[in-house]
């Protein structure tokens, strides 16, 4: 039974427009109402109904996400809570959060847009980037909880929540995510931690697209499906490309060859650890990825038959070098009875000669 708490005067459950909701996956909406409160972050916040100044100042904000959404951004809000909303930020080509779907929780204050949004990143206990905490915490100037310039900072004028999204994607979940750090802002020397950081970013970001698989928000999981189906060829095949040096952490443009490059051991035995349990769970989406597959169980069998060899050719030299200690023992024994013969031999000379 649902509750009539903060129901919108404005909307009903289908839209904005009053359309039926798709019947496919592939004309999932941007945007969209629904009723399912239950995990939202802030759901026990503030229950009272907005003043009547807020929730027109909230309409005016759903009417702006229903109209100009980019395709990378999806945003529920809830029929019976109108100071709710959720979001899913797709991570863009060209960083390490490439493909990702990262996931946040709104809340409108009771005095919004006198002041910010309240936002809860849905971490599944990763810190992906220097501005999202494992506690959920988002630092952005935009939402005051970060120092910056006033110009940074929200204008209860001309701010909105779109513009917030845009700016999650675009300032935080970015090419370069360690420079995010004040510290290292424009430290030129610092590239080669800003890759290794990047690199972790990546592996922390399929670890969360695990969570999502296995475990999808409220209301989002035809998102979730669809997204990751229609992907799941490229993240397989970009970790793949990663992995074995086709490319840089986040520059993968589909491309499986070419010269390899370095790769570190830690990244090397990360994606080892999760590309079965990613194609796995991108399998169940109906994504089309048997031939990777196979691709995975061929290479399985090989670098079990090169362990094997290889554990018999060290098997062989072992022995090998066993029996050699064993020879080189036997000698000096030899070596060793024949001098004690000699002395004996000796020895029975000086007695007969006294």
């Amino acid at each position: 039974m649902h509750g009539n708490i903060n129901r919108s005067p404005f909307l009903t459950m289908t839209s904005l427009s009053g359309k039926a909701p798709p019947d496919s996956d592939h004309q999932i909406p941007q945007f969209g109402v629904v009723y399912d409160t239950s995990d939202h972050h802030f759901v026990r916040n503030n229950t009272n109904v907005p003043r009547s100044s807020v929730q027109k100042k909230i309409m005016q904000e759903w009417k702006l996400l229903q109209k100009d959404l980019p395709e990378t951004i999806f945003v529920r809000v809830y029929e019976t809570r109108v100071d709710l909303l959720r979001a899913a930020i797709v991570g863009a080509r060209g960083t390490p959060y490439h493909d990702g779907l990262f996931f946040f929780d709104v809340a409108f204050p009771a005095d919004y847009p006198a002041h910010p949004p309240l936002v809860h990143y849905r971490s599944f206990g990763f810190r992906i980037n220097p501005n999202l905490y494992c506690n959920g915490t988002v630092c952005l100037s935009l939402l005051n909880t970060w120092s910056g310039a006033k110009c940074e900072r929200w204008d209860p004028n001309n701010s909105t929540i779109l513009q917030l999204l845009l700016s999650i994607q675009a300032l935080i979940l970015n090419e370069k995510p360690y420079f995010n750090e004040p510290a290292w802002v424009g430290r030129l020397d610092r590239e080669r931690e800003s890759l290794a950081y990047s690199e972790q970013s990546f592996i922390l970001t399929c670890k969360s697209t695990l969570c999502l698989l296995r475990n999808p928000p409220k209301n989002f999981k035809p998102i979730v499906t669809q997204h990751f189906k229609d992907r799941a060829e490229f993240i397989l095949n970009a970790c793949y490309a990663y992995r074995n040096g086709f490319a840089r952490v986040g520059y993968f443009n589909g491309v499986v060859e070419g010269t390899k490059g370095r790769v570190s051991g830690k990244l090397k035995g990360s994606i080892d650890g999760l590309y079965s349990d990613l194609l796995t769970e991108m399998s169940k989406t109906g994504a089309s990825v048997k031939h990777l597959t196979q691709q995975a169980r061929t290479e399985e069998e090989n670098k079990a038959r090169k362990e094997a060899a290889t554990a018999a050719a060290g098997g062989g030299s072992e022995c090998m070098s066993s029996f050699k200690e064993i020879g080189r023992s036997f000698v000096y024994l030899l070596k060793k009875i024949g001098f004690l013969r000699s002395n004996q031999k000796k020895n029975k000379s000086h007695k007969s000669k006294g």
